[in-house]
């Protein structure tokens, strides 16, 4: 395998690679907008000074709200992980925006809970749907030099999509004209996607190499064949070694299913590592009380407007993404991770202590909780919560990358359903602030675990990442 230093394309190359990218940005833009509509609507349900609204939740068919989209992403990543062979990265990707145009037609003319529980379960299928195709797609699509750097980008295009829907609500105050509006975002994304290119290792899979090579060079800045021809052999020898291991492996057995290679100590490694990495990322990066935004903000009781302190907390998220698509080919995963983890586990040790044990001025007190809990969503957006995604497109094999990238999706979605759905009990039956201590106390101890066991794997080839887990 050639060094990735021998891919010398130039800024054609990378300019292409991030125009070939704009559809899955976009697709991002969605994901965004979807995870953030239940905090707005559950905020705006909770304000019962609206007499415009004669819809109402509970406080139990909130949290079931809030936490059902996160209980049927499995299904949508189920129903990708069976047609994304078949149908490639580009097709699935069109295919997902289409619960999501029903969904949110589904709010603008909701009148029951039952509807607002149908439009949260075609939400978690459309995000189920993306995330295998999406994660894949970027991770054969890219230079390895560019990989960290574009997704940390398409990153940033999640945050823009819930700070977009944030300030839109907070300016109109109107969830049913925010959903409205918000259709347009599905309709253009399916646009985008619609004259994107197919993934060259997809298009190798099935047979079609002049397709793949034409798309391999238009991808490295519209270079001639020549130009891109040791990365392109470096694909084809990659796609045999991988058809080699599979019929040495039906030499046993008749057939064996892409399933069962699950169980290959070089899928099994990475695959708990990154199910460990999803629970302490999601863990300290605020996803058990994002439905629940709008209560954490007043219960911090820092005098200020909620809806626009939660566009601005998703503003900073957008910083700290751009910031992570220039710093991490420097500071490199592994360093981003540790550190950013740390971080985060002090801010929400402070906010549980200071919580608790701040007696003196109220109005100090609750600028600091905010202050910590900014920081902290600053923090995980320049670490732990892109690094996840971009490890889940490097570190498995050709060979299971697929089913593994949309069955880590699913568990991940489903650790967020159980953080979300019994985030409210655990406050219940340790408190509010103590749930913070908690939290980070945690944090602390993931930090102990990537310590030993996360390798690095900036500026390493899909090969060399894969050699290291065999």
């Amino acid at each position: 395998m050639e060094s990735n230093s021998n891919y010398k394309y130039g800024i054609k190359s990378t300019f292409s690679q991030c125009l070939a990218l704009v559809g899955a940005g976009f697709l991002q833009v969605g994901v965004g907008t979807e995870l953030i509509c239940s905090t707005v609507i559950i905020g705006a349900l909770s304000d019962h000074s609206n007499k415009n609204e004669w819809l109402t939740m509970t406080n139990e068919q909130m949290s079931w709200f809030g936490s059902l989209l996160y209980l049927c992403t499995p299904l949508g990543s189920l129903m990708s992980s069976l047609v994304l062979d078949w149908l490639g990265h580009k097709k699935c990707m069109i295919i997902t925006n289409i619960p999501y145009l029903v969904s949110q037609i589904m709010f603008f003319y909701a009148e029951n809970v039952e509807t607002m529980y149908a439009c949260s379960i075609m939400m978690g299928l459309s995000v189920g749907f993306s995330g295998g195709p999406f994660s894949a797609y970027i991770g054969e699509v890219c230079e390895p030099k560019l990989r960290g750097a574009l997704m940390c980008a398409t990153n940033v295009f999640y945050f823009s999509g819930s700070l977009l829907f944030a300030a839109i609500y907070a300016i109109t105050r109107q969830w049913r004209l925010t959903v409205l509006i918000n259709m347009a975002i599905p309709i253009i994304t399916i646009a985008i996607l619609c004259v994107s290119p197919d993934s060259p290792m997809w298009l190798l899979s099935k047979g079609k190499n002049e397709k793949a090579q034409r798309t391999l060079g238009k991808l490295r800045g519209w270079v001639t064949h020549d130009k891109c021809s040791n990365e392109f052999h470096e694909m084809v020898v990659f796609m045999s070694a991988n058809k080699n291991s599979s019929n040495n492996k039906n030499d046993k057995t008749d057939s064996e299913s892409s399933w069962k290679q699950l169980l290959q100590p070089d899928v099994i490694k990475p695959f708990r590592l990154l199910l460990i990495y999803f629970f302490f990322s999601n863990l300290l990066s605020g996803v058990p009380f994002s439905p629940y935004l709008v209560e954490v903000f007043m219960t911090f009781g820092a005098d200020v407007d909620v809806q626009w302190t939660i566009a601005f907390s998703l503003g900073i998220a957008i910083v700290g993404g751009i910031l992570t698509v220039f710093m991490v080919n420097r500071l490199g995963k592994r360093f981003l991770t540790l550190t950013t983890l740390s971080i985060c586990s002090i801010c929400y040790i402070s906010i549980g202590m200071i919580g608790v044990y701040w007696t003196s001025s109220k109005q100090i007190k609750s600028w600091l909780l905010l202050t910590s809990f900014l920081i902290s969503t600053f923090v995980a957006s320049f670490g732990i919560m892109p690094i996840g995604w971009i490890l889940l497109t490097e570190i498995f094999p050709m060979k299971s990358r697929n089913i593994t990238c949309s069955i880590c999706s699913t568990l991940s979605y489903i650790l967020s359903f159980f953080m979300t759905k019994y985030y409210t009990n655990a406050v219940y039956l340790v408190g509010f602030y103590n749930t913070f201590t908690i939290f980070g106390f945690g944090g602390l101890i993931g930090c102990v675990y990537f310590y030993f066991c996360l390798p690095e794997t900036e500026n390493k080839t899909l090969q060399e990442i894969s050699e290291f887990f065999k």
